[in-house]
């Protein structure tokens, strides 16, 4: 086919379409909505109150105490993920004996359903019946009320979300370190650089772009944090481990307030924009010194 052959336009068009069909157009009815008192339940007839939506979201400290969850499991959950991630994948690397069991093992997770996970955590962070307080309870210690405190509640999700994705920054990072030049290592060691100079002068920064990655990557997927949340705990005690997806799921599919909905859903569009923009913004100055 040549680059002017109007033939191109049979393939090219109907997937435009279809891109614009199941992405653009509900994208184009959410935001509309968003201006609307619109109810289904009771049935109230769409009326139209601008920004009214949003004002009344920015004014509900739900709403922030949300953003407040959310940011919280993010930023610790994504932190432990890329430490512990890191190391492992270093380990891997230097060819620890039974490396390639590791390597299934620690991807098995990864690849269970969220929704089985956060099912198996609620029954082993059972404050009553778990495992894990049995566990205590034969070595003299207290039961810990682990899904019934707030804090415990945030600990045991975060944990669960560490187990889970993990494995997928040591995968990234794995990838990266097998990449990494031989020969700059051996010129290193020549001038007697120590284990912890080759990691800080050589590992790390040459992996920076894939750490910028892989941080970007979890992070955004931490902020959309719902099945497990729901299933665990179902974002109490109270609303202390309700995220922004599970209070949008409860005032769109319990109460049908989808104006109310759709304008909480763009906030959360903003705020994962802001975060993004800053995120890429304070690491750009590091990843173009290493172009």
């Amino acid at each position: 086919m040549m680059r002017n052959d109007p033939i191109k336009h049979v393939f090219i068009w109907p997937a435009v379409l279809v891109v614009l069909a199941i992405s653009i157009f509900p994208l184009i009815y959410s935001f509309t909505t968003s201006f609307l008192s619109y109810r289904l339940i009771p049935p109230i007839p769409p009326r139209v109150v601008w920004f009214g939506n949003y004002l009344s979201l920015l004014q509900e400290p739900r709403f922030w105490n949300a953003i407040f969850t959310t940011t919280l499991i993010a930023f610790i959950a994504v932190g432990l993920q890329y430490t512990i991630g890191f190391g492992v994948a270093l380990a891997l690397n230097a060819r620890v004996p039974g490396e390639r069991l590791f390597r299934v093992a620690l991807l098995l997770p990864m690849l269970l359903a969220p929704v089985a996970v956060a099912l198996v955590a609620r029954m082993i962070f059972n404050p009553t019946m778990g495992p894990l307080n049995q566990l205590l309870a034969k070595f003299g210690l207290v039961n810990l009320p682990f899904l019934t405190n707030g804090h415990w509640a945030l600990a045991c999700i975060i944990a669960v979300e560490v187990w889970q994705w993990t494995p997928f920054v040591v995968l990234m990072m794995l990838a990266g370190l097998q990449t990494l030049p031989e020969d700059v290592y051996e010129a290193a060691e020549l001038e007697n650089a120590s284990a912890w100079q080759q990691f800080w002068g050589i590992t790390f920064p040459m992996l920076l772009p894939i750490s910028a990655a892989v941080v970007f990557i979890r992070l955004i997927e931490s902020y959309k944090i719902m099945d497990t949340v729901f299933v665990m705990t179902g974002g109490g005690p109270g609303v202390d481990t309700e995220t922004l997806t599970l209070f949008a799921y409860q005032e769109g599919f319990k109460k049908f307030n989808l104006g109310y909905t759709s304008a909480l859903s763009f906030l959360f569009l903003i705020a994962i924009t802001i975060i993004g923009v800053t995120y890429l913004a304070l690491l750009r100055p590091h990843l173009e010194k290493r172009r």
